[in-house]
């Protein structure tokens, strides 16, 4: 009987650890299905490119895992059943309600925006976090008529790149920024001078040391008691885990991330891997990988290469996972690259203009041709499987 590996979620993590499954793993041995609501791959990183009006390449994953032996069903997860072994899934467009049982679980399915309690965010803002969030704000956008002001609440780098984009695409709008603390204050001296110098070229607003405590039809209240008029107002605060595992016998944090190892598997339960924003990894000084493509991409690696090594009787991974750089892209003109150490502190060298624009095209394009590229690239070395996977702990394990 085949061993049934289900992935939740095709977004970078998912699609891209499915991918390298079908690579690593033989087809008459395994059985790969890759569980998403939607039919194509979104670049979940180009959002606020498809907000200000741009359009994104499509990319159906009936092309991207055609050959590979990888299933995808069309379904929204509903429920996890993790002592069972069991998914529950609704069909999209009114769809019939199924049960599918896995023998392995990868799940990927990432995070959305984070309205922080704030009272008439989810009545009043716009977010980016997703497809159908940005398409939304884009629809939006293009109604207002010269002159009228766009807040972003949240100056980390979706925050950033939602405001210069949006100023870059329609200057006749006043752009304005909400960031809770100094403008750009992880990066070095030189990144922040730099992020300063593009806000003024593209007339933002930034107002700093401001918490937006309300959301209103019109203008955001700040703690200082000051409202800020906002015609539209786009909240890019931060994310939130999806829910479904918070509510299963999975080991999670408080913000609902499930806890696993280094390679990826839940330390409550040796059939489940959670990888990207969905997982508590830990990175270089013991501190948590931070939610991002950059951490999330390498997760589905190690996470692929661990199940597959469990399955074939293989050496386990020991690659670290490390940054070394944070891209920024501010609007198509601009760019950011801010060079951090190992564990994401930033370091005095940076990358600006032009350039830092084009190598952040770059890497966005690459993110986006590996996923859709599974079997490109690295051998395809399909193993056959010898058994059921080790115990976490166990000698056959350690052997390893």
């Amino acid at each position: 009987m085949q061993h049934h590996i289900v992935v939740l979620g095709g977004g970078y993590t998912g699609a891209t650890a499915a991918g390298r499954l079908a690579r690593r793993l033989h087809r008459d041995d395994v059985a790969i299905t890759l569980v998403n609501a939607e039919p194509d791959f979104v670049e979940r990183v180009r959002m606020h490119q498809l907000a200000a009006g741009q359009d994104l390449k499509p990319r159906p994953y009936s092309e991207m895992f055609a050959g590979t032996g990888v299933e995808l069903k069309l379904a929204k997860v509903t429920g996890l059943d993790a002592d069972r072994n069991t998914v529950t899934v609704s069909g999209v467009n009114g769809g019939r309600t199924e049960e599918l049982s896995y023998d392995t679980l990868v799940y990927a399915l990432g995070s959305g925006w984070n309205s922080q309690g704030v009272p008439g965010v989810a009545e009043h803002a716009y977010e980016i976090a997703g497809r159908s969030g940005a398409l939304r704000l884009r629809e939006r956008l293009a109604r207002l008529g010269a002159g009228q002001t766009v807040v972003v609440v949240g100056a980390g780098l979706t925050g950033l790149e939602a405001a210069t984009e949006i100023a870059e695409a329609r200057p006749d709008l006043d752009v304005a920024l909400a960031a809770d603390g100094v403008l750009g204050g992880w990066l070095s001296p030189k990144g922040r001078a730099y992020l300063r110098k593009v806000c003024r070229t593209l007339g933002i607003t930034v107002h700093e040391n401001t918490a937006v405590t309300g959301v209103e039809a019109g203008r955001v209240t700040t703690a200082g008691g000051t409202a800020i008029p906002a015609a539209v107002t786009v909240w890019a605060t931060g994310f939130a885990v999806n829910p479904i595992a918070e509510a299963t016998t999975l080991e999670v944090t408080g913000t609902g991330q499930i806890v696993v190892d280094a390679t990826m598997r839940s330390v409550s339960h040796p059939d489940v891997y959670a990888i990207g924003d969905a997982a508590l990894a830990m990175g270089p000084g013991d501190k948590p990988l931070r939610m991002s493509c950059a951490s999330g991409t390498l997760t589905a690696w190690q996470a692929a290469e661990a199940i597959a090594a469990r399955l074939t009787g293989g050496k386990l991974p020991n690659v670290p996972i490390r940054y070394f750089n944070q891209c920024i892209s501010l609007g198509r003109k601009y760019g950011l690259i801010q060079y951090v150490t190992a564990d994401d502190r930033s370091v005095g060298a940076v990358l600006t203009g032009r350039l830092a624009a084009v190598y952040k095209e770059l890497i966005c394009k690459s993110a986006a041709w590996n996923v859709a590229n599974p079997t490109f690239g690295l051998p395809v070395r399909r193993r056959r499987v010898t058994g059921k996977p080790a115990a976490a702990g166990s000698a056959v394990e350690a052997a390893a």
